[in-house]
């Protein structure tokens, strides 16, 4: 295993301040919420943010789909131990059930307590010059990420709010300075493109196609001409299909795309693949157009409970999930991220791509029995 250095791993995206309280239903009622739901804020919803602060206690979590899972990864870089679980296997898609290859699987069991070395990885985006904006700051660096956000003052720090009722969440985001990324005014400034330049590995949520392509694509770029490593997330159906032209000038720098069984499905219809069958999928979104022939494209697509699929320019690969008890689910909505956390945290240690599976695996499955994308300070693993 490679040793983790610091700055090895660099994530870029729309920073949010996570706050969640437990609320009751006149607040509900006020704002106009369901008990169980995501919207993005309106006019309405202005006053919010700042209601829940005062009238509630709250809890404070650096958020955003790229910026969660750059923690996860922060705190995943160790491995702990390897057991092995014979039920765990994966099968060679195309072979007879006679010469399926099955392979014996290791769990991974990852310490959930701050890792060495701290700030391996860095993460950049745009917040407001605000208390909120101070407080995110203050959680990515208790985190131990390696935070440098593009600071302005004409919006607020991007904020979501989670409404608590008994088993329910109310999201309500208020993306606000998260969209106002400047490529000419923070990453093209010298002092930031040496992280980038110090990078190993890239990542990048789908979601910031709507904020800032031109930034990705020179990030993608780096990446190519450097033979690094540079992935993407489809993120959400709604980038595919409104968001097609940035998305597809950035895909022939693709080292690794995933997505989940929905993005895939949609993904494949925006692009004429003419089949819905996820495994086929796949297989043509890694034969897409690549500039870097040095590494082939992987896709990954997760499917929930159901199996993950790994695409190569060999084979294609089926992994089942980890077993989970149903009772056990609070909160399915950081699955994704914290999955992406835990597979880029055994990426940049040269692990193989099927360990990167199996941590992504664990770190998802620790996440859902918690609220919000948050883990216990030790594992809860056996």
């Amino acid at each position: 295993m490679q040793s983790v250095r610091e700055n090895i791993l660099f994530g870029m995206g729309n920073p949010l301040l996570d706050i969640s309280a437990v609320v009751d239903k006149i607040f509900l009622d006020k704002y106009g919420l369901k008990p169980n739901d995501q919207i993005l804020a309106e006019e309405k919803h202005k006053e919010l943010f700042e209601e829940l602060v005062k009238k509630f206690k709250v809890e404070y979590h650096a958020g955003g789909s790229t910026q969660n899972s750059m923690k996860v990864a922060q705190q995943t870089f160790s491995l702990v131990l390897l057991l092995p679980l014979k039920a765990m296997d994966f099968r060679i898609s195309g072979e007879a059930p006679s010469c399926q290859k099955i392979r014996q699987k290791h769990i991974i069991c990852l310490k959930w307590m701050i890792q060495r070395p701290f700030k391996a990885a860095t993460f950049f985006g745009c917040i407001g010059m605000d208390k909120f904006g101070e407080i995110l700051k203050k959680k990515a660096a208790e985190a131990h990420v390696d935070a440098h956000y593009y600071e302005q003052n004409e919006q607020p720090t991007g904020t979501c709010a989670a409404c608590i009722t008994g088993d329910n969440r109310s999201l309500v985001a208020n993306l606000a300075a998260a969209n106002c990324y400047k490529k000419e005014k923070h990453l093209d400034l010298e002092k930031n493109w040496k992280l980038v330049e110090k990078a190993k590995v890239y990542y990048i949520a789908g979601f910031f196609l709507t904020v800032s392509p031109e930034s990705i694509l020179k990030i993608a770029r780096q990446a190519s001409e450097s033979n690094k490593i540079f992935t993407l997330n489809l993120s959400a159906p709604f980038i595919s299909q409104f968001f097609k032209e940035p998305m597809m000038k950035v895909m022939p720098y693709v080292d690794i795309l995933f997505g989940n069984e929905t993005e895939a499905a949609t993904f494949a219809r925006e692009q004429g693949f003419e089949t819905e069958e996820i495994k086929e999928i796949a297989r043509k979104a890694q034969a897409l157009p690549k500039v870097n022939l040095k590494r082939q494209r992987t896709v990954i697509f997760t499917q929930g409970k159901n199996d993950t699929i790994m695409a190569t320019a060999n084979e294609v690969s089926v992994f089942p999930v980890l077993d989970q008890n149903q009772s056990e689910i609070v909160d399915t909505n950081g699955a994704g991220d914290a999955f992406v956390g835990g597979f880029l945290s055994q990426l940049v240690a040269d692990q193989p791509l099927t360990e990167c599976i199996r941590a992504g695996h664990y770190a998802a499955s620790v996440i859902i029995k918690r609220s919000g994308c948050t883990f216990p300070e030790k594992p809860d693993f056996h």
